[in-house]
């Protein structure tokens, strides 16, 4: 297999999984699981989700370094904005969470504004690594 390859392979396999995370993990947590039990299955899903990203986004970066610049730079900035979800977005949004939870109707507002960063961010991902995964194949 040619490091072109692995790198293809690595982006597919990362858009995949978000994918997958996306159209099938999530709906069926909040169908499935009581709203605070789905709740607190994300809160521990999450950090995981966000490094298991980061990992395979910087794995990719690495590889790029060997095959083509602008992928594996594409593939860095990936693996940054998980870092930045994970380590800046996730913990506000959980705080906003409980706030809200708690009564707290600003922290309703600071709580959408956040997941809907962080899901932006994350259809942003994935638009870079659809277009280094066509980038490669072109």
């Amino acid at each position: 297999m040619t490091t072109s390859a692995v790198l293809l392979w690595l982006v597919g396999a990362l858009a995949g999984s978000m994918v997958f995370f996306g159209v099938v993990v999530a709906p069926l947590v909040f169908r499935v699981l009581p709203a605070e039990t789905a709740g607190n299955f994300l809160r521990a899903f999450f950090p995981v989700y966000y490094l298991w990203g980061m990992a395979l986004a910087a794995v990719a970066a690495v590889t790029g370094a060997f095959v083509d610049w602008p992928s594996a730079a594409l593939c860095l900035t990936v693996a940054l904005l998980f870092v930045f979800v994970r380590q800046f977005l996730v913990p506000r949004i959980n705080q906003a969470r409980d706030a809200s939870l708690a009564g707290d109707t600003e922290a309703s507002t600071r709580f959408q504004r956040t997941h809907r960063l962080s899901v932006g961010i994350n259809m942003l991902q994935l638009i870079i690594l659809l277009a280094v995964a066509a980038h490669l194949t072109w």
